[in-house]
């Protein structure tokens, strides 16, 4: 198996299949996998154990949610135990590799796939270029296009029904002081609202001791204008107090998904992951724990491939993100699009005093597995955004 993109669904992917027994290779165009880390990389407790995640890719744990709406008020919800954990990006991309290593597995930094073709034998021929430079073919039974959103390999398709939509984002890493620390640790942090983000939220999150991770994300929308988000950065620190702070690291980065999930899957002996089939979440902006869901559907399938697999596989994954992944991604595309003016905050300002009502857990299920139920079925219309 060849798989192409270290990242937590590529690498997760080897490391499934390195453990099996499976003659796997993993390669990425990063030399270092610690760059271009950019991801607000927030997961549930309840990930960190499926996924056996290790202490050395925890940066932090959160016990509470802190959101600030377009009124300019805080709403806070606690509880004592830890809610969930706030990852190191490049530490999980490390660990997922040392880790497909460990179990025999291949992986090759600064390699960047070229193109593929079918193989006389059956398999796939993938052209890469190596670290070096140098051009380099190799055959393999099966070809992973998990290179993320880029879908380098597997390419968007013309799905007309099912659109794709883009969100773009930038975040900071800052060195804070000691009062600066104590004040965001523990929570994430949410700044909504059209006057902070038109179409889009801030978000502040512990990473490690002294070390704070700001940043602002929104839908891309072709029919109004849009300020850059460098200078909604800039307002979103001076408005939080941070200005001062040493800024450590800067990274960015784009995130498409179609929100009906109707991405080709695969072709022949080529299949997507991850990004690739948009398992990104636009709600939230969360990537991380659906990659490596995707991963682990496909690497049960992988090991003993059948001539339908990219059939089952689209069916499986749909059986496991479940019905609320479509609803969640009309949710985000609804409530971010139309984040744009002072009726809109109207509407954001009473969904967030309806969720006062809600404890830290409940506040969890909701924005992590999409338990919108938890309103009422007769509030789902306005929760989707319908209501007025």
């Amino acid at each position: 198996m060849l798989v192409v993109g270290a990242g937590p669904a590529g690498a997760e992917l080897g490391r499934c299949l390195a453990k099996a027994g499976v003659d796997v290779c993993v390669i990425d165009r990063l030399p270092d996998l610690r760059r271009a880390a950019f991801s607000s990389a927030a997961m549930p407790m309840a990930a960190v154990e499926e996924f056996g995640l290790p202490a050395q890719v925890v940066g932090s744990r959160w016990t509470s949610w802190n959101l600030l709406g377009p009124s300019g008020q805080w709403r806070a919800w606690q509880q004592q135990q830890p809610l969930g954990v706030v990852l190191d990006f490049g530490a999980l991309r490390c660990w997922l590799s040392e880790q497909l290593q460990a179990w025999g597995g291949c992986l090759q930094l600064g390699w960047t796939a070229l193109g593929s073709e079918s193989a006389a034998d059956g398999g796939v021929i993938t052209h890469c270029r190596d670290a070096s430079g140098a051009r380099r073919s190799i055959r393999s039974d099966w070809l992973i296009d998990a290179s993320g959103q880029q879908r380098a390999l597997i390419g968007d398709g013309a799905l007309a029904p099912d659109p794709m939509v883009s969100g773009v984002g930038l975040e900071w890493l800052l060195q804070v002081n000691q009062q600066q620390w104590l004040r965001w640790q523990g929570s994430l942090s949410f700044v909504l609202g059209s006057q902070w983000v038109p179409q889009g939220y801030g978000w502040v999150f512990p990473m490690q001791p002294g070390v704070l991770k700001l940043g602002v994300c929104r839908l891309l929308d072709p029919r109004r204008p849009q300020p850059g988000l460098q200078t909604l950065q800039q307002q979103l620190l001076a408005q939080l107090d941070l200005a001062n702070a040493e800024v450590l690291d800067r990274h960015g980065g784009l995130m498409r998904s179609r929100i009906r999930r109707q991405d080709c899957h695969g072709r022949g002996r080529l299949v997507a992951l991850g990004d690739a089939v948009s398992t990104g979440n636009l709600l939230g902006g969360e990537g991380i724990r659906h990659a490596m869901t995707s991963a682990r559907v496909l690497a049960s399938l992988l090991q003993h491939p059948q001539a339908d697999l990219t059939s089952r596989y689209r069916k499986a994954l749909r059986q496991q993100l479940g019905w609320r992944w479509t609803l969640s991604g009309r949710l985000a595309r609804r409530t971010w699009l139309g984040l744009h003016s002072p009726k809109s905050d109207q509407r954001l300002e009473h969904w967030l005093r309806a969720l006062e009502r809600c404890s830290a857990v409940e506040l969890s299920a909701l924005l992590f597995d999409y338990r919108f139920e938890r309103f009422g079925w007769r509030a789902l219309p306005y929760v989707l955004g319908l209501g007025r």
